[in-house]
Formats: C-alpha cells, structure tokens, sequence
C-alpha cells in the first residue's frame, strides 16, 4: 500500500511521524512524508522519502504572534495591527505552500496520516481524493472532561467545543478557500467535528493512564480513537557514553532538558541550576536542546550537553526538569523518576498538570522560576513519595516498541477498511 504522511511543527512534533513512517516502509509499504523544510534532513535519514511542506518550522516560530505579543503585552499594544497583519500572511502562505503539497503527493494513495497542525487541511484533501485520513494526537484535542481537570467535566468539555468554533471564526477563511480550489461543497461546524463524523482514524499517541476516565468518556466512539502510547524513536547520540561515565563517577543527577523551549538568557538559567543544585547537595545535567550554551561557565557539578537519548539517560537521573514537550514527558514518565515541568506554553502546560494529577512531579511557568521556586520544587518531587508513584507509574506505561507496532497496524487496517463516508 502507499501511505504518505505529512507533520509540521518542531522536532517533536515531526519524529512520531517519522517513527510510524519508519516502521511502515519496514513492512515493506511505499512511504512518503511531508515535511518542514528544516526537517527534511531528519526524515531522510531514517530513511524515507520526503517532500518540504510549507515553510521552515523555526522561521514560523520565530514570527508566531502569541510569542511576539504576549512577552510583553503592554509594549506591543500599538504593534497590533502588524503583528497581526504578519501572522495572517504567514498563515496564508503555511495554508497554501501545505495544501498544494499535500494534493501534489497523496494522489492514488492509500491513506493519508497527519499530525495535529494542518489536520483541517489534510482532511479536506483526503475527502477530494476520497481516501482515509488517520490523524495523530499528542494529548486529548477532541472535547472531553478530562483534559481541563481544574474545571468540572461538563465546563471542560464545553471549553474545548467553544475553543474549536472559536478556531472557526479566526481560521475558518484558509479552509473554506481550499474547500473551494478542491471543488469540495461548502461544510458547516469546525473541521474537527467532521472529521470524526466521516470517521477518520483519530490515534491518541499517549497513555490512557495520564487522563483517568478519558477512555469511558469516548467509549462511544469504540475504535475509533485508540490510545497506543508515545512514539519515540529513542535514537542514540554521540554523548551518550560520556553522559553515561559521568554519571557513574558519581551521585545521580537531576537531569534539565529544554528542548524546543526558547532560553532568554542562557546565562542566568545555567546559573540558576548550579546555585539551587549546590544548595540541595544534588549535581545537574543540563541539555541544551536548541539553546546555546557554549561559552558559559558553570561549576563542577554541572554538566552542560547537547543532545542525548533520553530513554538510555533518564533511568539514571534522580530527576528530570524539562519543558513539557509530549516526547520529553513520556520519556520522564516511562523511566519510573519524578518530574518538574517548567512549561511555557498552553499544550505544555496541561502536560504539566497531568504530571502533577498523577502525583509523580510538579510544575511551575518558566518565566517566574527563580533560585527559591526551584529549590522549593525540587525538594518536593525528590521526596519518597513522589519517587515510589513515579516507579509505579512506570509500569502502567506504554513500551516503546508496542507503540510504534500498534500505530502501524491500526494505520494498516484502516487503510484497507477504507472507512469513508
């Protein structure tokens, strides 16, 4: 059968992709995926084909309003009109650079597989070419009253419904436009409805155990929204035997991973570590991610590196403090230790609360983190406690090999359902 995938987004929204594509290429499928252009590299090296989709990811981020307005609200109130005249010409051109790729490459496919960010369009293009559409999700998007647990369910749920329409009224002009160009009849109710409604294959790519009773909520919805985990490739990297002698030189480290995450001031941020791992006796393992952190100094019980695997490191970190991103949680989570999310943004965010839901870590927004906040945090998620409930949580998780086989043959059978209405 012939699959092509697309993913936007950063890494950690484009290598659960990668990983389904990987593994149907080895079953021996045709396989293309579309891509951010900065990704290309990425996708090729495991082996699949690949196709740029839309613009660099990071180009997009760099100019993403919700980063330029709110840092500083007050001082960009008079830049409004432009911010938002340059957000909607970005998301012009990202709308129709991605929709013209996608109908150049999932012409005579079998299925198409998306990611979250362009799903709308995706599904608009299966409908034209009448093929099924498998979408991936990274935490429950679809309403429910589990996602939002500081709301009772029927609030939460009834702010995921009022969100999507919401995402409507602002977007809904790039989707009504394409469904014009595709010949496709006018559709009324958010793209998310419809979707489900011409019953697309909607993968829910975490464990069932981070939203208790999430999976009693969708009972309705039987197989259509099956929960298969993370999925990771767990790739080794050049530091990992260092990382690892290090770390048996001495006490197990608290390990911090930023990863996509933008760092102001890498400076005061390696400073703030070392200092509040100095007070609490502990040493520290800084990942820098996309961060810079060359040239800056730090004490003896800090180690500053690159990339690292975080399945071979974690398990032997007395904890983890990261930015919340899906594949960093999991990977916190599937090592049975403790951790502290210092998110930044809203999708982060309700990592963290899950995180802190099932009593195995803490979070806080990164931008209010200090010494103290750190110090305080830490104390708390390396107590008994939270270590046994993070060894505890370990096994209710997904491995990482199950996950990758499940996605593929869930995405298999689907493909030869053809459930299309």
């Amino acid at each position: 059968m012939r699959f092509v995938l697309a993913a936007y987004g950063t890494r950690g929204d484009v290598e659960p992709s990668v990983v389904v594509g990987r593994e149907l290429l080895r079953r021996g499928h045709d396989v293309c995926i579309a891509v951010p252009p900065d990704h290309i590299g990425f996708a090729e090296a495991a082996g699949l084909a690949a196709v740029a989709y839309g613009p660099d990811s990071q180009a997009v981020l760099d100019k993403e309003l919700g980063t330029n307005l709110f840092k500083d609200f007050p001082r960009h109130v008079k830049d409004l009109p432009r911010l938002w005249r340059e957000n909607w010409e970005l998301s012009t051109q990202c709308w129709s650079e991605m929709s013209k790729t996608l109908m150049s490459v999932a012409a005579g496919a079998d299925l198409i597989f998306t990611g979250l960010v362009f799903e709308d369009g995706a599904a608009n293009v299966a409908e034209h070419y009448g093929i099924p559409l498998a979408t991936l999700h990274y935490f429950p998007m679809r309403p429910n009253g589990q996602l939002l647990s500081y709301l009772p369910a029927p609030l939460g749920r009834f702010a995921m419904t009022t969100y999507w329409w919401l995402a409507l009224g602002l977007l809904g002009s790039f989707e009504k436009a394409q469904r014009r160009e595709l010949g496709l009849p006018k559709a009324s109710g958010p793209a998310s409805r419809r979707v489900t409604e011409r019953g697309a294959l909607e993968i829910q790519a975490y464990d069932e155990v981070c939203f208790p009773g999430l999976a009693a909520e969708w009972a309705k919805w039987g197989d259509q929204r099956p929960f298969v985990g993370t999925l990771t490739m767990e790739l080794p990297t050049h530091a990992d035997e260092e990382v690892a002698s290090w770390i048996a030189a001495g006490k197990p480290p608290i390990c911090f991973g930023f990863g996509s995450m933008e760092i102001e001031s890498a400076a005061d941020t390696i400073a703030m570590i070392g200092a509040a791992c100095a007070q609490l006796g502990e040493r520290a393992l800084v990942c820098a991610g996309l961060s810079d952190f060359s040239n800056i100094p730090y004490a003896e019980h800090v180690k500053v590196v690159g990339l690292i695997n975080y399945a071979a490191i974690f398990p032997a970190c007395r904890a983890v403090v990261h930015h919340g991103g899906a594949g960093t949680t999991a990977a916190g989570l599937r090592a049975g230790v403790p951790s502290l999310v210092l998110w930044a943004t809203p999708d982060r965010q309700m990592r963290g609360a899950f995180i802190k839901r099932m009593k195995v870590g803490a979070m806080r927004r990164f931008s209010s983190t200090t010494q103290e906040s750190l110090v305080e945090d830490l104390r708390q998620i390396l107590a008994p406690e939270y270590v046994a409930r993070a060894r505890e949580a370990a096994t209710q998780m997904t491995k990482p090999a199950e996950s990758i086989s499940a996605t593929a043959d869930l995405v298999e059978s689907h493909a030869r359902l053809r459930r299309v209405v």
